[in-house]
């Protein structure tokens, strides 16, 4: 059965209509996770079938094996199931003891460690579900992953402690005080912002900075708040980049400095920022410059974000301040409409942060 859906959704789907997950669960052992796990790298249809097949509690149950190759099955499957969009995350807390029973097996394994910060990582969309993550010991838990050998582990510890972060002043302020090999974790993150480290480590660390410091955790005028996690997400925005990266740079950098008009003044000046974001509206790309269907179609798809990321960090920045008001609309001359007036062009920018969403 493994060998026959391995990359073939058709058999996937074939073999969930002939029944064979009720059997597979009722024999569960390490090939019957494996093979479940394929299935769930199948269709979104797949996932739901076999979250009407409780596959979630038995998966969960499975995991009080002491067996680590059985776990390790189990969980890669939980893993793919959970952060597909179609499963309702609230599955991962009805069951109390759930949670701190994942937690006692994170130290397990590399593969442990990454599962279940992935799990943890997709099911944290709430401030109760961060609630109790921080309460059974998530960034106790997490915290050492930093450090870990394993950049796979190292990024999904780095994503966990972002979803954590937002907007929750409890998390960010126990943050702040935590120290990973006797090191405060702030400069952890600095140092994982660095230029010679991956983008989407030098991102997503600055994003972790960005929640701590909306949260009241780090001040504004912090060093590595003003000389190095600005600066960061200043770099994300450029054409060097991804349009993801770009996309996700923007949004974190608008929301960074939304409350602080100093941030916003220090913004505008570094890099040419404001004149960077008129590319956000160069997509999608001529079509008759493009012969990569590929291409075309992801710019096609990414257009609107960029838009709309270039949109929300322009009002972040024209928020407090006229003079960079000016610097803005200036620079948006050629895309918005030459009707309109430099006075209705600023009137426009001073409100267009209460008017996006």
């Amino acid at each position: 059965m493994k060998n026959a859906v391995i990359g073939n959704n058709k058999q996937k789907a074939n073999l969930i209509v002939l029944g064979a997950v009720p059997r597979l669960l009722y024999l569960l052992q390490t090939e019957c996770a494996v093979v479940l796990g394929s299935l769930a790298m199948g269709t979104e249809n797949n996932i739901k079938s076999l979250v009407d097949c409780h596959i979630i509690p038995a998966l969960l149950q499975g995991l009080v094996c002491p067996d680590l190759i059985f776990i390790e099955a189990c969980l890669r499957c939980l893993r793919t199931v959970f952060i597909s969009p179609v499963t309702p995350v609230q599955l991962l807390y009805t069951d109390p003891t759930v949670i701190p029973h994942l937690m006692s097996l994170m130290s397990r394994s590399p593969r442990t460690q990454d599962y279940i910060t992935q799990i943890f990582s997709h099911c944290c969309k709430s401030p109760e579900h961060q609630t109790v993550l921080f309460n059974h010991g998530a960034i106790q838990n997490i915290a050492p992953m930093l450090i870990s050998p394993s950049y796979k582990v190292r990024m999904q510890a780095l994503k966990c402690f972002s979803v954590l972060a937002y907007e929750n002043t409890q998390v960010s302020m126990t943050l702040v005080n935590v120290l990973v090999d006797g090191e405060l974790l702030s400069q952890v993150f600095v140092r994982m912002m660095q230029r010679d480290r991956p983008i989407e480590m030098q991102l997503t660390a600055a994003k972790c900075l960005t929640y701590m410091c909306r949260a009241g955790a780090i001040r504004t005028d912090d060093r590595c708040i003003v000389l190095k996690t600005l600066p960061c997400l200043v770099r994300m925005c450029s054409k060097e980049r991804l349009l993801e990266e770009r996309v996700e740079g923007a949004e974190s950098l608008a929301y960074l400095m939304e409350p602080d008009v100093e941030l916003q003044r220090i913004a505008s000046v570094t890099d040419h920022l404001v004149a960077m974001l008129a590319d956000y509206f160069k997509y999608p790309s001529s079509v008759s410059t493009i012969t990569d269907i590929k291409r075309l179609d992801h710019d096609l798809k990414h257009a609107h974000e960029l838009r709309q990321a270039a949109f929300k960090l322009y009002a972040s920045l024209g928020s407090n301040d006229e003079d960079i008001r000016k610097k803005v609309t200036n620079s948006t001359h050629g895309y918005h409409s030459a009707k309109l007036s430099s006075r209705q062009r600023v009137a426009t920018l001073k409100n267009l942060k209460y008017k996006i969403n």
